[in-house]
């Protein structure tokens, strides 16, 4: 028990911080509500279907998590992804896809694989969260005004300006300018609460009270014209458990394609976001391998429910931590709260106005953009940023996986660039008749060609000194080639130093890194002495 729950045994006795961690599953449980809802409305799938994630994620995720203080659930970044798979193959088979991805978690958590997908490119991650950001915005934007989403992203991004003209037209055919409205004063309301709050209630979140803004402004003027949140006469029919039949599809590749795009995408937001929280508190650090596990288990419960995939997802987590969690309670009771609502209070849901959700998720498609960092990865990189730019316009004009896929292709395109780049820079001393040749970067067979060229132009009588010493890698490649330009220069009576000794200090390596052996320096004087003989004749 200690092993594996290293939070609640912090100095190797069972210590649980009921006060605080009881206080902050409330503050999350305020912070999930709404997103829940919302992200299954972005998902085009039940709003009970968000819930059963983030109660799932809360009692069976919490429990067994490797990173204590996440918190998990239906998360903004996969809503786009399973929007897409929900049109392509129907609501029914979104439990077979998540079950599916799920047993690849588990299986990558106890196979110890969790470290690794912590390996992937910053530029990417941005590149991914800010195209995210960009097709829930731009989608949620028309569900705002109560209007229908298009077909694609980059459809609903053109289309933008179409809405706007709806909901600030008043007519008395339909109710669009009443939805923008509440729309607008969500809005108002979120950002005015986080501008404004007073610190006695800082831990409430501005989504909730967004949304009881929202609800109460639609219930005062009697607005029952607009959308309001569909729930299901009992939360039990709302389950989309799949059936035994609907697994044969795991044998479709292009399914499967979809199945490891849920994993992956998944285990990746929820391990990044778990290394975040690492830096928000100084308890327990995660358990990566464990924290795969669990996300797996997890996914295995959504999908046997039929409900949405879930990650650890940052917003609740660092409400987790700001609000004073100790340990692993805080999850699992908010998990619980949610239930208690689904279970005794779901009437409550369906006074809720889809506009005003939409409003706190075309904030949240903002937050994902963050202008601020693609501000600072341009000032870091501007190679980073080509890709992170990249990666967003493939999002939004093709999908997500192909997006991801091109960012990743060109990090590692650029990873093989740079290491393989070297600059060599030659300078003369006319004056003494001395050449320097100073190598540095990565020297591979990559860029053996532009090696051999540059030596080949130095004059053949000048005295050469290679310097290797800033250099970061060298392969046997160029390692021949310098060996073998040595023992020519010799042979033709060219005087020449090379840092062998500054390469071998630095690698500590003398069977790699070493000047050229007593056999090629018997070579070179064979080839001297022959040379010396031709020209006699």
């Amino acid at each position: 028990m200690k092993h594996y729950f290293p939070d609640l045994f912090p100095d190797g006795r069972l210590q649980l911080s009921l006060g605080r961690d009881l206080v902050a599953s409330v503050v999350v449980f305020m912070v999930a509500l709404p997103l829940c809802i919302g992200i299954a409305m972005a998902s085009g799938v039940p709003p009970a279907l968000g819930l059963f994630t983030g109660i799932i994620g809360g009692l069976v995720v919490g429990t067994i998590a490797g990173s204590p203080l996440q918190v998990s659930g239906p998360a903004a970044g996969l809503a786009v992804l399973v929007a897409d798979f929900v049109g392509q193959y129907g609501l029914a088979m979104l439990g077979v896809a998540v079950f599916a991805a799920g047993a690849l978690q588990a299986v990558a958590g106890g196979l110890k694989l969790g470290r690794w997908f912590r390996a992937t490119s910053p530029a990417v991650i941005q590149g991914m969260l800010a195209g995210i950001g960009i097709l829930i915005f731009a989608g949620q934007f028309h569900v705002m005004v109560d209007d229908v989403p298009r077909k694609s992203g980059l459809d609903n991004l053109l289309s933008i300006p179409t809405s706007i003209v709806k909901g600030i037209s008043i007519t008395e055919t339909d109710s669009h300018h009443l939805a923008a409205a509440i729309g607008v004063v969500t809005l108002l309301s979120l950002l005015g609460w986080n501008a404004f709050k007073p610190k006695v209630l800082k831990a409430v979140p501005g989504a909730l009270i967004a949304v009881v803004v929202a609800t109460v402004a639609a219930a005062a003027f009697s607005l029952d014209g607009i959308a309001y949140v569909s729930v299901p006469a009992s939360m039990a029919s709302a389950l989309n458990v799949p059936t035994l039949e609907s697994f044969a599809l795991l044998g479709d590749a292009t399914f499967l394609t979809e199945v490891f795009a849920i994993a992956i995408i998944a285990s990746a937001e929820t391990l990044l976001c778990a290394a975040a929280a690492d830096q928000m508190h100084t308890g327990p650090r995660t358990r990566y391998d464990q924290e795969l596990l669990a996300q797996g288990l997890g996914n295995m419960a959504c999908g046997a429910l039929g409900a949405l995939p879930m990650t650890g997802v940052i917003v609740r987590t660092s409400a987790n931590v700001d609000a004073g969690a100790k340990t692993r309670v805080s999850a699992i009771a908010h998990g619980g709260l949610l239930l208690l609502l689904v279970a005794a209070l779901p009437f409550v849901l369906e006074l809720i106005p889809k506009a005003g959700l939409a409003a706190i998720l075309v904030y949240t498609g903002y937050r994902l953009v963050n202008p601020k960092a693609a501000l600072r990865l341009w000032r870091f990189s501007r190679g980073e940023f080509v890709v992170a730019t990249i990666t967003v316009v493939f999002i939004v004009v093709d999908n997500l996986l192909a997006g991801v896929l091109v960012g990743l292709a060109l990090s590692a395109f650029r990873l093989l660039v740079r290491f393989s780049r070297l600059d060599v820079d030659t300078t003369t001393d006319v004056a003494s008749g001395r050449v320097d040749v100073r190598l540095t970067g990565a020297a591979t067979f990559v860029s053996l060609p532009h090696l051999a060229e540059a030596l080949e132009a130095v004059d053949p009588a000048a005295e050469v000194h290679i310097h290797l010493v800033d250099l970061s890698y060298i392969d046997h490649a160029c390692l021949e080639l310098l060996s073998t330009w040595e023992a020519q220069r010799e042979a033709l009576g060219g005087q020449m130093v090379i840092e062998w000794d500054e390469l071998h200090a630095m690698y500590h390596n003398p069977m790699i890194f070493k000047a050229p052996d007593e056999a090629a320096r018997a070579r070179a004087r064979t080839s001297r002495e022959t040379m010396a003989g031709a020209g006699g004749h």
